[in-house]
């Protein structure tokens, strides 16, 4: 009997374990089922791969110029409005910045708001919030056998939020940051199988960046990793970085930082996530060392600045490249992260592509980390030659390194990056990326400063200004493979959101002074333009419902290009350097936030 039972009690177990296998490999299927209906968008990034590309064809290049407004919806707040909302099933869900309301609006009665979810957040996370107080939206899982379809959302006072999708009643909610250390939350949450992925914010505070994973069903965390410090605390399988191990292996964590400086060390992740659902792996950036001065931080200071590849069960880490190597310039490394499949040497191969701050391009062989090429992302970058692709790393120019009692002109891009937090887009037909840039250029003068929890641990003086081509922003038609591109067009302010495309050969995206654009995806030529109430900083979505095509955006001008406006500041250091970079901005736009709908 005894041998029996323990038979039986052992086959219970490898049934419960495979069927919560199962339920959650269901789970993430559904998610991805639904991610490729163009009646829906039901991810920030559209896609696992973060393609930001739809197959609708109602509205496209011969068509386009008769985009008409729709309907609109204000959210009556103010602040950056990052992002993009979500349509699931014929029910939009938008999101704003602090306080951070959701409300869900039916596509069937637009002029009707069928649920709204108002937090009540610690005020004081506004005082400690980095580059305004945005958000970048929210994330969405199927009902599952435990849980019914749920809305997340993040916080800015660092909790997580669980919402029932149907009746916007809360589920649950965890702290995820501590405000009082000076870690908020703007990222939009990630959702992948039964977890949702969720980063940190706060390296400009000293934070110590981590990324963190929380069953759907209740909250709980399953895994938490670290982006510095000891090999257990960043999760590093057996054999990391075996297929690269000049990129680095163990014990770099604390190695590569002097004293126990890797605590405070920054690396923070509050940018896009990508997902191979056949590799299982979770792909994203880790964010600029603190503080800004490098003197305080001699060493690599890894794993700052890394592109991470990890497996979404565990956490471990599979592979991790160092973009740049002890940050000089604040170059955080968070941002969009592209799946493709494309050939390199006559072989299909998968590939990530990843614009990064530091004004680089970088192509990826997603399976093993290999560098299959690196290039700029304009010819204007200045801070490095190019990168060595069998070492992967960068060859600087001294001329504009970082140092104490010295302040280094001209560098380009500036610390905004020549590409920040906006979402880009991949057409697979046409095997194109199309990125809105920036093209600011800058002064840096560093000084000595303590830590102080909680307090800003910069050290750093910036002077912005538009780059060498005269505008502040660029948007960019290119071949992640070659490094060609196919065309690229000035815009006077950065193009901070990114852009969708669409296989009506179009690429939408908005600007900072308030327009939304459509462009030919094959030449550049715009098409159509439309002036909304606010300047833009987030992205633009596009769906179908009952047989029509319709286009979306937020406006509400701010983030950090915007934070001299909505602040009201003038001293042109002020923000962290923006309030100079675009100082004329107040000019051409004000604050406002809503979402703009257009259909033919």
């Amino acid at each position: 009997m005894s041998r029996f039972a323990k038979q039986v009690s052992t086959t219970a177990l490898v049934t419960a374990a495979a069927l919560a296998v199962s339920q959650s490999a269901q789970a993430n299927k559904e998610l991805e089922q639904l991610s490729k209906q163009n009646t829906n968008w039901v991810m920030q990034t559209k896609d696992y791969g973060s393609t930001h590309f739809s197959e609708l064809i109602d509205i496209n290049a011969n068509n386009v110029k008769n985009l008409k407004v729709a309907w609109s919806f204000s959210t009556g707040v103010l602040n950056g409005h990052e992002g993009g909302p979500l349509v699931i099933d014929g029910i939009m869900y938008v999101h704003t910045p602090y306080p951070n309301n959701v409300f869900a609006i039916s596509l069937d009665e637009p002029d009707k708001i069928l649920w709204q979810y108002k937090p009540k957040q610690n005020p004081a996370a506004r005082a400690v919030a980095c580059c305004d107080v945005v958000n970048r939206g929210l994330a969405y899982a199927p009902a599952g056998k435990d849980y019914p379809a749920t809305i997340f959302l993040n916080q800015l006072d660092g909790h997580v939020v669980a919402i029932n999708a149907k009746t916007g009643e809360a589920l649950w909610k965890m702290e995820n940051s501590d405000i009082a250390m000076g870690s908020t939350l703007t990222m939009a949450p990630f959702v992948v199988k039964d977890k949702v992925i969720v980063g940190s914010a706060g390296a400009e505070l000293g934070v110590r960046g981590y990324a963190t994973a929380y069953n759907i069903k209740d909250g709980k965390q399953a895994w938490r990793v670290y982006a510095t410090g000891p090999d257990e605390d960043l999760k590093l399988s057996k054999d990391f970085n075996s297929a690269n191990p000049h990129y680095g292996q163990f014990g770099l964590g604390q190695k590569t930082w002097e004293g126990d400086a890797w605590k405070i060390g920054g690396g923070t992740n509050w940018g896009w996530y990508a997902y191979d659902s056949d590799l299982e792996m979770l792909y994203y950036g880790s964010g600029n060392p603190a503080p800004w001065n490098e003197t305080m931080r001699p060493g690599d200071n890894k794993w700052t600045m890394t592109i991470w590849g990890r497996d979404v069960n565990t956490g471990e880490a599979k592979f991790g490249y160092q973009k740049t190597p002890h940050d000089e310039w604040d170059y955080a490394g968070v941002n969009y992260m592209g799946l493709s499949e494309q050939m390199v040497d006559g072989k299909m191969t998968k590939l990530l592509t990843h614009p990064d701050r530091n004004g680089l391009v970088y192509t990826l062989n997603r399976e093993n980390g290999n560098l299959v090429n690196a290039f700029k992302i304009d010819d204007t970058v200045n801070w490095v030659k190019k990168v060595d692709l069998k070492t992967g790393l960068p060859i600087r120019d001294p001329e504009y390194s970082t140092h104490m009692d010295h302040q280094a002109t001209g560098i380009c891009p500036s610390a905004m990056g020549y590409h920040n937090q906006g979402i880009e887009s991949y057409d697979p037909n046409k095997q194109l990326f199309f990125m809105g840039t920036n093209h600011i250029c800058m002064d840096w003068e560093p000084f000595m400063l303590p830590y102080r929890a909680g307090q800003f641990f910069v050290g750093a003086t910036l002077n912005m200004y538009p780059g060498p081509k005269g505008t502040l922003g660029q948007v960019k038609a290119m071949n992640s493979v070659t490094g060609k591109m196919e065309w690229e067009v000035q815009e006077k302010f950065a193009v901070w959101g990114g852009t969708t495309a669409t296989a009506g050969d179009l690429v939408f995206y908005g600007t900072l002074d308030g327009y939304i654009k459509a462009r030919h995806s094959k030449t550049g030529e715009e098409l159509w333009k439309f002036k909304l109430p606010s300047g833009v900083i987030g992205h633009p979505i596009t769906y179908k419902h009952n047989n029509k095509q319709y286009v979306a955006i937020y406006y509400g001008v701010g983030g950090w290009p915007g934070v001299g406006l909505v602040f009201d500041l003038a001293d042109p250091t002020a923000g962290l350097g923006a309030v100079g970079a675009f100082k004329e901005l107040a000019h051409y736009t004000q604050m406002g936030g809503g979402v703009m709908v257009f259909a033919l």
